[in-house]
């Protein structure tokens, strides 16, 4: 795999293995870990969803900032080597069963992600900027997210493991030593990258960073304060406070990139253009692709059936890595009342309890339920989170085969078309989701785990057409004095994305009938393709005009 690529690669990889290690194990089990009633917050859907949602958005909203301070002041080896153990010790600290400490790991994350994630990966796209491997950048940049998916594959094994045995804090504690072991080797492989790790001078034109601190950073926070605050407990735009500190929050931003494209040259304007439309349509792929936490994430635990038997189940117990007896043995106790859709019913916004068998039972069919006191082996919810990474680590290969059969034939498609494609296959993987509701009959049936994993096969492909392809087309069309600043602004629309996915996650228990949750995302999908498509033939000739593909 490594070979005739440059010797950077292997340490790049597994670095960002090792940090997507940390990164997905803490993120597949923060909800689960809200909504915990014992050991967790009590949080409820739509509650944990906007949570979630908000974070992971901030998590890719500080790329912006770190990106830039990179570019002009720290370079990228710093700026990696500072983030990343500023996210491991976030990871460590999330699992202290505090509400303050919870809001200050997640801090550390956010703001170590905005020095790790963008430099990182600019400084894979200058390795490949000689002549030598220019051609291999796209390939290089599929390798590379194959890393992280080994990473995102590995370790919800480990997550599920700990935090059943031991606890949730053990399980934030191993997503920090990943982390930490991403960083040891990053620093391993310095020799090969250190010829790349070049500062951007300022240029005639180009605002300074205290200038930029002023008028965007800083109307950043006042907007997110007035966002905050504006309509009391409720939200003014959304019906959450930190829904709205983060949408104005983002205008300042928005507008930073607006009049890069107002300042730039003549001869930049096109490809800056290009690049901020392609963020602009993508914003709408993560919105529904990143629900894998959150929705998803629910399906999996109130819709699959996830009951194993046999040698399997015996196998997974002795892993730790099915739900506890207590949540799957057939008794009748006092449990949470839970409505047809498993929403908690309240009484003047408290829960009730029940005489009843546990929230697991609640949709098997009646001619498969087990005998009273029969303990039932169900694998962990948090185990979906390794199916996209593990149809990754599989399609990659054949994905970096296919696109170099057909460059050899002279016919591999461009980036962006890439793109438009991968929107357009996206779509198609959520009418697998409608078409499992129709089977389960609206969740009053559980469904086979095929459904699920047949959905995320499908976005899978989507995803290696589109996500590596957008850092490459960033290396390729930006100018070379802000390309981490453009990698910034790349995460900047996945972080508005990423909330966006938090917003449609926490209408979940809002949709009785969840085909139309569904509907609504395979149009929204289907909208940004079409979108694509329209602008191909433009953005087409910008990357011929640039001598790019």
């Amino acid at each position: 795999m490594w070979k005739k690529h440059p010797k950077a690669l292997p340490f790049l990889f597994f670095s960002e293995m090792w940090e997507r290690f940390g990164y997905y194990l803490m993120i597949g089990i923060f909800t689960l870990y809200l909504k915990d009633s014992v050991d967790g917050f009590n949080m409820d859907e739509k509650d944990s969803a906007s949570l979630y949602g908000t974070f992971i958005a901030l998590v890719f909203f500080t790329p912006f900032l770190g990106g830039l301070i990179a570019d002009r002041y720290l370079g990228y080896r710093r700026s990696i080597i500072f983030g990343g153990l500023l996210m491991g010790v976030g990871y460590c600290t999330m699992g202290i069963h505090n509400e303050t400490m919870l809001y200050v790991s997640m801090a550390l994350v956010i703001v170590g992600n905005g020095f790790f994630k963008p430099n990182i990966s600019t400084l894979l796209g200058n390795v490949y900027s000689t002549p030598q491997h220019m051609h291999q950048k796209d390939e290089g940049y599929n390798i590379f997210y194959m890393g992280i998916n080994i990473g995102a594959f590995v370790c919800n094994f480990f997550g599920a493991a700990l935090y059943t045995t031991i606890g949730w804090g053990a399980a934030f504690a191993a997503a920090g030593v990943g982390m930490f072991i991403g960083v040891i080797t990053f620093i391993t492989g310095t020799k090969h990258y250190k010829a790349y790790d070049v500062r951007k001078p300022l240029h005639p034109g180009d605002m300074p960073l205290g200038k930029i601190l002023a008028l965007v950073i800083l109307p950043s926070i006042i907007f997110g304060v007035i966002g905050w605050f504006i309509k009391g407990t409720e939200g003014f735009v959304f019906d959450s406070n930190s829904t709205d500190a983060f949408i104005f929050a983002c205008i300042p931003v928005l507008i930073f990139y607006a009049a890069l494209l107002v300042r730039s040259s003549k001869e930049e304007r096109p490809a800056m253009g290009a690049m901020l439309s392609i963020f602009a349509v993508v914003i709408l792929f993560w919105a529904i692709f990143k629900q894998n936490g959150s929705a998803l994430n629910t399906w999996a635990s109130r819709y699959t059936d996830r009951s194993v038997s046999g040698a399997m189940g015996n196998f997974l117990a002795t892993l730790k890595q099915t739900d506890k007896p207590v949540n799957t043995t057939y008794k009748l106790d006092s449990v949470v009342k839970l409505d047809h859709q498993f929403r908690k019913v309240k009484v003047e916004g408290k829960e009730i309890k029940e005489l009843g068998y546990p929230s697991y039972f609640k949709n098997v069919a009646a001619e498969k339920l087990p005998q009273e006191g029969e303990v039932v082996k169900a694998w962990l919810p948090s185990l979906s989170q390794s199916i996209n990474p593990f149809w990754v680590i599989v399609l990659t290969p054949l994905i970096v085969a296919f696109f170099t059969w057909l460059r050899r034939k002279g016919k591999e498609p461009s980036t962006p078309t890439k793109i438009a494609f991968g929107l357009l296959i996206s779509a198609l993987s959520v009418l697998i989701m409608v078409a499992a509701v129709k089977v389960g009959q609206n969740g009053a049936d559980k469904v086979s785990v095929w459904w699920l994993i047949g959905s995320y096969g499908v976005v899978t492909i989507g995803e290696l057409f589109l996500s590596p392809m957008g850092l490459s087309l960033v290396s390729k069309l930006s100018p070379v004095r802000i390309t981490s600043l453009m990698m910034g602004g790349w995460f900047l629309s996945t972080s508005i994305g990423n909330k966006l996915s938090g917003i449609l996650a926490s209408k979940w228990d809002e949709y009785d009938n969840k085909t139309s949750y569904f509907w609504l995302n395979f149009i929204l999908l289907g909208a940004a393709a079409v979108f694509l498509f329209v602008l191909l033939k433009w953005l087409n000739k910008v990357m011929r005009e640039k001598g790019v593909n």
